[in-house]
């Protein structure tokens, strides 16, 4: 059975804790919108929290302040970074929660995100949509950001592998940023997966992203795995960056786990939606980081 009751979350007096007894999620409508907890039911928050950031308002710039957010991408240096610092509407309604967020002054965006949890077990559907509420067309795919918590690892799978000659094909772009160091030591990339330790202890920035039709990314944090996938609905082609479906970021406070919509041109009044399913798991222990143990252990769980 889900329950949803208002409670004061790290200084936010209007916030919304949702949970099914096995985990729990919590939104803010004093930000945002963000989701800004989830992990198990009085269990560690997969979430990162910048704790100087947290219950403030009302700040000029962007802040960072964690949880999981919507961005516009092409990144943009003015216009995805729109600060998301004001009250938001929060509409409980049966067993959702639809958090929307002021028409951005910067971009015209509206940007409104769903979340509706499982009776039981650990699935939740989150649906992130941004409307143009401007006046002219936008360029723009939706770009869905989670902030992990320090001191865990990435994991991102790659589409099916094959052999050559059978498969001539390429089957996905492995796009790089100036800033991407591939002798990076948080770096680990096998046949089938992409793993990037987070460190706090390490500020350099690195980031990669990739395509995958079932895109999908983990986080292993203390022995605990979430779990986030997304279903691409075009080919690479349409997709920002080089064909992203998929980018993985770090730095000495974060690891982000991000997935990317396609391209479209909104005009205004319209919007486009792109929807991610999460999942947690327990008792998941890796040691040798290999395709062969990410196989047994991590692929069942995607």
């Amino acid at each position: 059975m889900i329950k949803i009751e208002k409670l004061d979350y790290r200084g936010w007096a209007n916030s919304w804790r949702m949970s099914n007894g096995e985990v729990d999620l919590v939104v803010t409508g004093d930000v945002g919108p963000r989701v800004m907890r989830y992990g198990f039911a009085g269990g560690q928050n997969f979430l990162k929290e910048f704790a100087a950031q947290m219950g403030k308002t009302g700040e000029a710039t962007w802040q960072p302040r964690g949880g999981h957010r919507v961005w516009i991408a092409p990144e943009d240096a003015v216009k995805s970074y729109a600060p998301d610092n004001d009250p938001v509407e929060i509409e409980v309604r049966g067993g959702e929660i639809a958090c929307t967020g002021p028409v951005e002054a910067l971009t015209g965006m509206e940007k409104k995100i769903t979340v509706k949890m499982a009776p039981s077990g650990s699935g939740v559907e989150l649906i992130h949509e941004v409307r143009n509420a401007g006046a002219k067309p936008c360029y723009l795919a939706p770009w869905i950001l989670t902030m992990m918590a320090q001191g865990g690892a990435g994991i991102h799978g790659f589409p099916p592998r094959g052999t050559h000659p059978e498969m001539l094909e390429p089957t996905n772009p492995l796009a790089m940023w100036a800033f991407t160091h591939l002798d990076d030591p948080r770096w680990r990339l096998s046949r089938k997966y992409l793993v990037l330790r987070q460190d706090p202890n390490n500020a350099n920035p690195q980031k990669l992203g990739a395509y995958n039709q079932r895109t999908w990314g983990a986080y292993l944090l203390d022995g605990e795995l979430f779990v986030k996938r997304y279903e691409a609905v075009a080919a690479p082609a349409a997709y920002p960056d080089f064909g992203c479906t998929f980018e993985m970021f770090t730095n000495a406070d974060i690891l982000e786990l991000e997935t990317l919509g396609p391209l479209t041109t909104l005009a205004p009044g319209e919007s486009v939606s792109h929807t991610e399913r999460w999942t947690a798991h327990r008792d998941v222990k890796l040691s040798a980081w290999t395709d062969q143990e990410l196989d047994a252990v991590v692929l069942p769980l995607v």
